[in-house]
């Protein structure tokens, strides 16, 4: 599974949970930082990628567009990049299920 993570997010996350999602980038290093929302939400569908954010954004245009990409939406206020970390690896079983569920097109941390 590759994530791609939003903006507000630190791009070092790339780097951090390489071991558990390889082939995942940030949308700074892809050129997409400045990108519109709709933008980065067709590179992930045509990518394959997963969304990562903290962001409401997402969430709502998958509620319109339908998935994918699907979106992971940590909703848990100013975290540490470290604290982010956690809650990836954390939830790595319901992330991969997330993938595997045909029906199902976010995945929200609380």
């Amino acid at each position: 599974m590759k994530l791609l993570f939003d903006q507000n997010l630190s791009p070092r996350l790339v780097h951090r949970l390489s071991d558990l999602y390889p082939s995942s980038v940030h949308v700074f290093s892809i050129g997409l930082d400045q990108a519109s929302d709709g933008e980065v939400w067709n590179f992930a569908r045509e990518g394959g990628f997963t969304l990562v954010t903290q962001d409401a954004d997402f969430s709502e245009m998958g509620e319109v567009r339908g998935f994918p990409p699907k979106v992971i939406w940590i909703r848990r206020g100013n975290c540490s990049t470290g604290q982010i970390e956690s809650i990836l690896r954390q939830y790595r079983e319901a992330i991969a299920s997330l993938e595997k569920d045909a029906t199902a097109g976010i995945f929200t941390v609380l």
